[in-house]
């Protein structure tokens, strides 16, 4: 069984100093992270590469480090199981219909974005769109969430909600 976690929208510093602790647990057991950008410095790359293999896509508000290094859409490739990845940010339509368009031509199974910090899990022309809302930022949802994708002889992926800590 593999377990990937995925996280978006960590915005560290600027909106949280740093990761909660239920989703470090989850890194910690984790063997791949997925990040759908806005991760707003590379430190949050290398706290999450300390606990498992770690890639993902650059978010609006990252510098030129992040988007250098990682770049705006991918496709991750899990035993047969594509996973196309893109923060989702534009102008026009919606963060989740950009996010399906950026897809539109290749062959995947799951969709991951960020940039709304709305969680979002729903099928689109036989493809799941998946949006893991934010760990650190809420906005307006009643909880902070994050992502689990356990692939085994079939796949599962659900969302992890949860309230701040103190």
């Amino acid at each position: 069984m593999k377990k990937i976690v995925i996280v978006s929208d960590t915005h560290i510093p600027i909106r949280a100093k740093k990761l909660p602790q239920i989703l470090i647990d989850a890194c910690q057991e984790a063997d791949f992270i997925i990040h759908a950008g806005d991760w707003q410095t590379m430190d949050v790359y290398y706290e999450f590469a300390a606990y498992a293999e770690t890639d993902g896509v650059t978010g609006n508000v990252d510098p030129w480090e992040i988007s250098d290094r990682i770049g705006k859409s991918k496709i991750l490739e899990f035993g047969g199981l594509r996973i196309g990845v893109v923060h989702g940010d534009g102008i026009r339509q919606t963060t989740e219909q950009r996010a399906f368009d950026a897809f539109r031509e290749e062959k995947v199974d799951i969709i991951v974005f960020g940039h709304s910090h709305i969680p979002v899990m729903r099928e689109v022309e036989g493809v799941i769109l998946f949006n893991p809302g934010s760990p650190t930022d809420k906005r307006t949802q009643p909880q902070y969430s994050f992502g689990l994708l356990e692939i085994g002889d079939s796949w599962e992926l659900k969302h992890v909600f949860f309230d701040k800590e103190s």
